[in-house]
């Protein structure tokens, strides 16, 4: 199994220097070759964003008072959701009831 490379802040001296050695020849992007139509696709997908969820999503600026948005916050955490979706099945939910 392939070990992950550390991150480069959690390096030291000596290893971000191994590390990056590479880098320190000039003219290191001539070793750059075009992409896979794998690698073209996944980048294709990264560069869309967020799927669309029903008809997207709008941003929106709503108020709500601290106490009532820290408690929010951490029933959203204690059910590991965000904030937008907990508040969004809030809003659903309330919808049902009056329709």
């Amino acid at each position: 199994m392939k070990r992950k490379p550390k991150h480069p802040e959690d390096m030291t001296a000596a290893e971000l220097a191994q590390a990056t050695q590479e880098l320190d020849k000039p003219y290191a992007f001539e070793k750059a070759r075009p992409m896979t139509s794998a690698e073209r696709a996944k980048e294709r997908a990264l560069r869309r964003g967020r799927p669309r969820i029903g008809q997207g999503a709008k941003k929106i600026s709503i108020s709500l008072e601290r106490r009532l948005l820290k408690h929010a916050d951490a029933l959203a955490k204690k059910k590991g959701m965000k904030r937008s979706e907990l508040i969004a099945s809030f809003v659903a939910a309330g919808l049902r009831r009056t329709a």
